[in-house]
Parts: C-alpha cells; sequence; structure tokens
C-alpha cells in the first residue's frame, strides 16, 4: 500500500506538468506529451508488478500472523481486477448509452410511437454496466 501513497503524487505531478507542456508548445509539446504518456505507462507496469509481486524467500523468515498478512496480495489483485471491470464496464456503457439515447431521442422527435422499442435499445446499453458489476462481485467472492 505504501507504494501506491508514494507513486500517486509522482502520477499527478507528472500529468499536471504534461497539460502545461502541452498547452505552451504545440506539436513539439505533442511529442513531449507521448513521451511522458509512455514513461508513465511503464511506471505503472513497474508499479502494478511491485504492488502484486510477493517474495517467497521472506516466507521462511516471517511469523505466522505477519504470513497471514502478506497472503492478502491475491485478495488486493481480486480487488483491482474488480475496480477495472467496474471502470471499464461504467465507461463502456456510458459511451453506449450516450450514442443510443441520442439516437432514440431523434427517433422519437418524428414518431413518438417508437418510445418503447427506442428505450430498450438504450436498456441494452446500460446492461453493460450491470455486466461489469457482476464480474467484480465475483471476483470480489473469490478474495
Amino acid at each position: 500500500m505504501i507504494t501506491w501513497l508514494i507513486a500517486l503524487p509522482l502520477i499527478v505531478v507528472a500529468f499536471a506538468a504534461t497539460r502545461r507542456l502541452l498547452g505552451r508548445h504545440g506539436r513539439t509539446g505533442l511529442r513531449a506529451v507521448l513521451a511522458a504518456n509512455a514513461a508513465l505507462f511503464v511506471g505503472a507496469m513497474v508499479l502494478l508488478l511491485v504492488a502484486l509481486s510477493g517474495d517467497p524467500a521472506q516466507a521462511d523468515a516471517v511469523p505466522a500472523a505477519a504470513q497471514a498478512a502478506q497472503d492478502s496480495g491475491s485478495g488486493s489483485a481480486a480487488l483491482i481486477g474488480a475496480a477495472i471491470s467496474v471502470a471499464g464496464a461504467s465507461i463502456g456503457a456510458a459511451i453506449a448509452v450516450a450514442y443510443t439515447g441520442a439516437a432514440a431521442l431523434a427517433v422519437m422527435s418524428e414518431r413518438p410511437e417508437v418510445f418503447g422499442r427506442a428505450m430498450v435499445i438504450v436498456g441494452l446499453a446500460e446492461g453493460i454496466a450491470i455486466y461489469g458489476l457482476v464480474v467484480a462481485i465475483m471476483l470480489i467472492g473469490e478474495a
């Protein structure tokens, strides 16, 4: 957990610096932003590997109570996976509802009798978020 507390402010500062750089320098700034994004991506991958890796060499020297605390690494991986599934499904559902909702309103302005069918389409798009929640519940249940 301490890894995240150290790395999160660094990521926020790097993001703010790239936004400022892009606003000031145009095309050169875009190259710098792409390089910074690549560096942030690599850093995030390293941080994820450090946070999720457990050192089996330390298992012999650790008492039983501390060993139980170390075994929670797989639980944290399940929680991270649950958060990713909910976030991805919610973003996907938001995009789908935005497009289908706009199209449904456009059709209903011309033909009001298609209200029921239009709302079914929008409801199907919203179902994407429910699938993400189901996956998250399954992952949390495994943790």
